[in-house]
């Protein structure tokens, strides 16, 4: 009862209040009739304090999203069943679910009376312009009387998660020359392919098959040494997503951080469409594979959670991908780079990798002064160079570019930015 006299609303207390000051009056001007009206106004609201504070339905709640993963910008149907599994009816309820600030405002719905073991739905919509993944709930049910003079409330425990990943672009089907790498223990180049005198070896371990022994090599080395397996040639693909701080500029749904985010999306779905073996490393320290089982939506839910970080470096990123670098394809979405950093992503060019960089001139996503966008093109020009001579190709990415548009370029060798690299050294020397 405690609970109930609390959840007195601004209406319940004001016909207390009316109560009190008509008994007053009806003291000091010894009218009996005021005093009934005294009576009745404090009879209503301990009334409505009794039916709420008695009520004790047993509800059940049921919440469904469609979908329970959206892109951004897309909206999502939240569904919510409540169920009353006593016997005695309810009365008004008005239920409200909890939401984070970006999905908006929360939803508050009125459910009109629930008869005994009745069943009722009522949905709504939410909307995020940000990724990220968010948790929905939990609902809150506000039980009050037929006047509305008390509200009592009570929570389900249960909450559920709506992701918001990243927007996919689909993009045109361009040959990446240089992408194919075998897979299995002999990953740069198929083997016996020149007969039993040249056949890939390793060390013999610990259960292998001894009719793999190639007593050949074993004579030749003295240590026991078998066959490689053999294994068909197959599309690698490397997605690396770089995330320092100090390398994007802007804010929110604008900045050159989500940008990046996007086209890595856009990329790693796009390539996996198209039947290549893909991994995602990022700075942040994710390196995921692309499963079957999983599909895209394993590589979007990462994307959706993907952060920049303060003490992210290039060195590092650079090691993570070389961890377990197997040749084929790496494509690089990067943020601003000195010619030190670009000089050390010429690391990720051995094995036979064929390289390409997306890279975000972000100093175009702010208004920066003559002399600020002068210096940032000395070093973006200086870090194009470095990255064209190291064997990278490189996609230059300003403010408002459409992804689409600049896919194509991916597949040109580095004869077709042999003008460009002319054009920066030109820039770079003129400049010092």
């Amino acid at each position: 009862m405690r609970a109930a006299l609390a959840g007195l609303t601004t209406r319940g207390r004001s016909f207390l209040a009316a109560a009190v000051a008509a008994a007053l009056s009806a003291v000091l001007l010894g009218e009996k009739d005021l005093l009934r009206v005294a009576v009745l106004l404090a009879i209503l609201p301990l009334l409505a304090v009794l039916y709420v504070g008695r009520s004790r339905y047993k509800l059940a709640c049921h919440r469904t999203l469609e979908p329970h993963r959206v892109p951004v910008g897309a909206s999502s149907r939240i569904v919510l069943q409540l169920q009353n599994l006593s016997r005695l009816p309810t009365g008004t309820l008005l239920l409200e679910d909890r939401l984070p600030y970006a999905l908006g405002s929360r939803p508050r719905v009125v459910l009109e009376r629930l008869g005994a073991q009745q069943a009722s739905s009522v949905a709504y919509t939410v909307r995020a312009d940000v990724r990220g993944r968010y948790e929905v709930g939990p609902l809150v049910v506000r039980l009050t009387d037929p006047f509305g003079l008390c509200e009592l409330s009570r929570a389900f425990p249960s909450t559920d998660r709506l992701t918001v990943i990243p927007q996919v672009t689909p993009l045109p089907t361009v040959r990446l020359a240089g992408e194919y790498a075998g897979s299995g223990e002999s990953r740069a180049r198929s083997v016996a392919v020149h007969g039993e005198d040249d056949a890939a070896t390793r060390e013999y371990r610990r259960g292998d098959d001894l009719r793999r022994v190639h007593w050949k090599s074993t004579a030749r080395t003295g240590e026991l040494m078998v066959r490689r397996e053999e294994q068909p040639w197959e599309s690698r693909a490397t997605v690396v997503l770089d995330t320092r701080a100090h390398g994007h500029r802007g804010d929110g749904p604008t900045a050159s951080f989500e940008w990046a985010v996007a086209s890595a999306a856009s990329i790693a779905v796009h390539l996996r469409h198209s039947g290549y073996k893909l991994r995602l490393v990022t700075g942040s320290g994710l390196d995921a594979d692309a499963s079957e089982a999983g599909g895209d939506g394993i590589l979007l839910d990462h994307l959706a959670e993907v952060r920049l970080a303060q003490r992210s470096d290039i060195a590092a990123l650079v090691d993570r991908v070389r961890q377990r670098s197997d040749g084929g394809l790496i494509i690089a979405l990067l943020g601003m780079l000195t010619p030190a950093e670009a000089k050390l992503l010429a690391a990720l060019r051995g094995n036979g990798a064929t390289c390409v960089a997306l890279l975000l001139n972000s100093s175009t996503w702010l208004n920066l002064p003559a002399a600020a966008r002068a210096e940032a093109a000395q070093t973006r020009s200086a870090a194009v160079v470095s990255l064209l001579q190291s064997g990278w190709r490189v996609v230059e990415v300003e403010h408002g570019s459409k992804l689409a548009a600049l896919w194509p370029q991916a597949g040109r060798g580095s004869q077709g930015f042999a003008w460009r690299a002319a054009l920066a050294e030109t820039v770079a020397g003129g400049v010092r």
